[in-house]
């Protein structure tokens, strides 16, 4: 696009980070539609909304709809990631929700694997234009008819509890009144069924303003900020870092690529080690990890410390992403878990969009990375620091 269009580089990603700000500010309201509505029609639109709007990118002349594009699959961004998808694990899963989790992001983790190099061959066979018209009909495809044919709002609705268990005859018995009956005479749902209007569906869970006055929550939000803040400003700025000091292009983008693998297989040990260790502890423990690898950084040049670092630091953004997701749902439940976690990825937002700028600002001011390096490094320390206000404050 930048050749054909003699755009610069900083106007192509510009509408990426637009689209990442208009995610994270929908994030609150696509949570409390999954809480009452469920994710069927939500994911459903999302994906129709995301395959039009990459074929009307395929045609994209100008900045300005450019702009009005991504800010609108930001929106579908929001409706079909993480957040919903993580929301619709948590009311369908309890005892299995960690394994549930993994496969997701297992899942997830192999998206760029594929579609970097399928995008790359297709721009390559058919230009930039064709190839968006190709990946809109896959996204299509793959996306629109499982989403509308697939889920449901939750288990309950189909007489069933968390994990495919059956649902106690107790729970799904019709609760009338003689006048109730009178008053809706013929015919009626079998009692106990889904469509029965007397059955009372009761899903454990605190309401979103409980949830905001808990001071574990808050100290969530600070954790995860921090981490959030400090994660991303080294993904940004990692490669220009090594480059700076000396790697070859090749290597330092070769170690940044080696993130993403290392993700994939710590979310296999840290769901294999879900019921042995606490996740806030767990947690704390990443945090840590992560200030460590920083410290790595800057203190062994060599190959071997950067490929360390990288492991670690791996490691870490592959258990934040179940952590997180497990925190909210273990802490706060089911019924209200999309409200409170789109809350937290609303908040979330202002450290993505706060990271890339202010770690450039910053190495403006101080005229090289080591000292960002070394704040970044503290924000993780901190990250960990706040772990503990939420072992402390844990409902």
């Amino acid at each position: 696009m930048r050749d054909d269009l003699g755009w610069s580089a900083a106007t192509l990603t510009g509408a990426y980070s637009v689209a990442l700000l208009v995610s994270g500010l929908a994030a609150p309201f696509v949570g409390r539609w999954l809480d009452r509505h469920g994710p069927r029609a939500l994911m459903t639109a999302g994906s129709v909304l995301g395959s039009l709007l990459v074929l009307a990118w395929a045609g994209v002349e100008t900045t300005w709809s450019f702009y009005l594009i991504w800010a609108g699959i930001g929106l579908a961004m929001s409706a079909t990631l993480y957040e919903p998808a993580f929301a619709t694990l948590a009311t369908w899963f309890e005892r299995d929700r960690p394994r549930a989790m993994l496969v997701v992001t297992l899942a997830a983790g192999f998206a760029s694997t594929i579609f970097l190099p399928l995008s790359g061959g297709l721009v390559e066979w058919l230009g930039w234009r064709r190839a968006l018209l190709v990946l809109a009909t896959i996204l299509a495809a793959l996306t629109i008819l499982p989403h509308a044919l697939l889920l449901r709002r939750r288990p309950e609705d189909l007489g069933l509890r968390p994990d495919g268990d059956p649902l106690p005859p107790a729970e799904g018995e019709t609760k009338r009144t003689a006048a109730s009956a009178e008053r809706s005479p013929g015919p009626r749902n079998p009692p106990g069924s889904p469509d029965d209007p007397g059955v009372r569906i009761t899903v454990p869970g605190v309401p979103l303003g409980d949830a905001l006055r808990d001071p574990a929550f808050r100290w969530i939000t600070v954790a995860f900020f921090l981490e959030t803040l400090a994660s991303v400003a080294l993904g940004v700025h990692l490669i220009p870092y090594l480059t700076e000091r000396g790697d070859s292009a090749a290597f330092a983008a070769t170690a940044a690529g080696l993130i993403g693998a290392f993700q994939v297989a710590a979310r296999v040990l840290a769901t294999a080690l879900g019921n042995r260790v606490s996740a806030v502890v767990l947690t704390g423990v990443v945090f840590a990890g992560q200030a460590v690898a920083v410290g790595i950084l800057l203190s062994w040049q060599e190959r071997p410390g950067v490929m360390l670092a990288v492991v670690l630091l791996g490691a870490g953004r592959g258990v934040v992403t179940l952590m997180r997701a497990g925190l909210i749902a273990e802490f706060y439940g089911r019924a209200h878990y999309g409200a409170i976690s789109g809350m937290l990825a609303f908040f979330l937002t202002g450290a993505r969009a706060l990271a890339p700028v202010g770690a450039g600002v910053a190495y403006g001011v101080v005229g090289g990375y080591r000292p960002v390096l070394w704040g970044i490094g503290a924000a993780s320390l901190l990250a960990a620091a706040a772990m503990v206000g939420v072992k402390r404050w844990r409902p």
